[in-house]
């Protein structure tokens, strides 16, 4: 059977808005918080249709801190999932120590969604809006795009492969055709030359 390809998706920051407080993200603390970003549900749509598998990968440490019940982040996946149908699951770490296999940026939610669902992680994208989402996709062995939202942290080192600022943009560059911006630039190519020869 042929291995499928994903789309990896962080939550906060990438399918919903964050709470910025001092230029760092926070997650949201009450459904009423719970906004699905701009172009979000175009993306999904255009990258289901393209035979894109979409996996949500969000860690969630403030669970293991004990200051946000898991219930009610379960409760947030789920209304999600319900809003964006397109996206088979959305696992979570609960976990605040980065030695957990399963939290960013070690890639094991990436890895145990490649096993359940047959996944061909070099075929694959992970989108992210911190540098431990690139760092998980990295180690996995995916192509990673860097939402940058600005946040007062460190950025991604290494770089991504591609960065933007929403996902309907990642999407865009997950879809291009290779062959048609290949076409694009030898028409291009050839149209300076013509000017030229007219000269």
């Amino acid at each position: 059977m042929k291995e499928a390809k994903a789309v990896f998706l962080d939550r906060d920051g990438v399918l919903i808005a964050c709470i910025v407080r001092d230029g760092r993200p926070y997650p949201p603390l009450s459904l009423e918080e719970v906004v699905i970003l701009p172009g979000v549900t175009e993306a999904v749509r255009r990258l289901a249709a393209a035979g894109y598998t979409l996996v949500g990968a969000s860690n969630q440490p403030d669970v293991g801190r004990g200051t946000i019940p898991r219930e009610f982040v379960e409760a947030v996946n789920q209304h999600l999932l319900e809003q964006l149908p397109e996206i088979r699951e959305i696992d979570a770490c609960y976990d605040f120590n980065d030695a957990n296999p399963r939290r960013k940026p070690n890639p094991g939610m990436l890895l145990d969604a490649a096993r359940k669902y047959g996944l061909n992680l070099a075929a694959s994208f992970m989108v992210g809006d911190r540098a431990k989402d690139i760092e998980a996709g990295r180690r996995a062995g995916c192509r990673t795009i860097f939402l940058d939202n600005g946040y007062r942290e460190p950025r991604p080192d290494p770089a991504a492969d591609f960065t933007t600022h929403s996902l309907l943009e990642a999407a865009g560059w997950i879809l291009k055709d290779p062959a048609e911006e290949y076409g694009k630039k030898e028409q291009e190519e050839t149209e300076k030359t013509e000017k030229k020869v007219r000269k």
